[in-house]
């Protein structure tokens, strides 16, 4: 089964289950990939969150049958997972600017949010590079973590850092970093999520440094094993692409690690990169 098979799996899978409990596990082990890179990468082709879709694709369903049946709104807000009639009224009103019991007015304009489905663009005029890393060792990074939600975190991101460089923080990571230097990995890293504390809605992004000494009090560590990496120079246009046209053609799978974004001296090139956490060489 490619790629694409994958994960068109579970937009069936949603589909058929928008009346019943959707396990977000179930969705990654369809996708074969982790719980937060499925919902990274649903953020970021599709332009909305995993749980936003699966919240539209209800409330759409629901408008439809409330205009095609008799079904009482209390049942109804049932029948979707909402644990009243007042909470399913309140979302139905906020998407569809009308209350459940005016939707079966006859004229009244309705939303409707289709089912999506995966696509692969072929474009093949720019090509991607990228090389392979293989770390056989652990290492640690330390530093400070920051909750940010995943539909907003192109905008929130650059402005972390754009207030730790303010707050001294990144001066003070990039001395810490000297303590001890290591020969991979020798930069200011963005940890994006940790696999531990992942949610579909939000993640942890950690800014941070290789550190082997005793964690500063104010500061926190994550513990990163021996793993195989996918790296990428450009972050940003990394992110744009790995989802819609390096993973989907490329076999390999993500592990279940954070990614990390890297960014180096002023005098190194490129100037930043993104390493991201592979596995198996998925055979064609």
């Amino acid at each position: 089964m490619n790629w694409l098979e994958q994960v068109n799996k579970v937009m069936d899978y949603i589909e058929e289950n928008l009346t019943n409990e959707i396990s977000y596990e179930k969705l990654a082990q369809l996708a074969c990939c982790s719980r937060y890179h499925f919902s990274k990468m649903f953020t970021t082709i599709m332009g909305v969150t995993l749980s936003e879709y699966i919240r539209r694709r209800r409330l759409s369903s629901a408008a439809f049958e409330l205009q095609n049946s008799n079904i009482k709104v209390i049942d109804l807000a049932f029948k979707y997972g909402y644990t009243s009639s007042d909470s399913f009224s309140r979302a139905f009103q906020n998407l569809h600017g009308v209350n459940p019991s005016e939707a079966r007015d006859s004229g009244i304009s309705l939303k409707a949010f289709p089912k999506m489905s995966f696509q692969i663009s072929i474009k093949g005029d720019v090509e991607m590079e990228y090389r392979i890393e293989r770390l056989d060792f652990e290492f640690t990074v330390v530093g400070v973590k920051n909750t940010i939600l995943t539909e907003k975190a192109f905008e929130i991101v650059p402005k972390i850092w754009e207030e730790a460089s303010k707050t001294g923080l990144v001066q003070r990571l990039i001395d810490m970093s000297w303590e001890d230097p290591q020969c991979k990995l020798e930069s200011l890293l963005g940890i994006v999520g940790e696999q531990s504390s992942i949610t579909d809605e939000k993640f942890d992004y950690m800014i941070g440094v290789r550190y082997k000494n005793k964690v500063p009090e104010d500061m926190e560590k994550i513990i990163i094993p021996k793993s195989t990496w996918a790296v990428f120079p450009d972050t940003i246009n990394a992110w744009k692409r790995l989802y819609t046209e390096w993973l989907p053609t490329s076999g390999y799978k993500l592990a279940d690690l954070p990614c990390i974004e890297c960014f180096y001296a002023p005098d190194h090139e490129p100037k930043d990169e993104l390493w991201v956490p592979i596995i198996a060489w998925i055979s064609k």
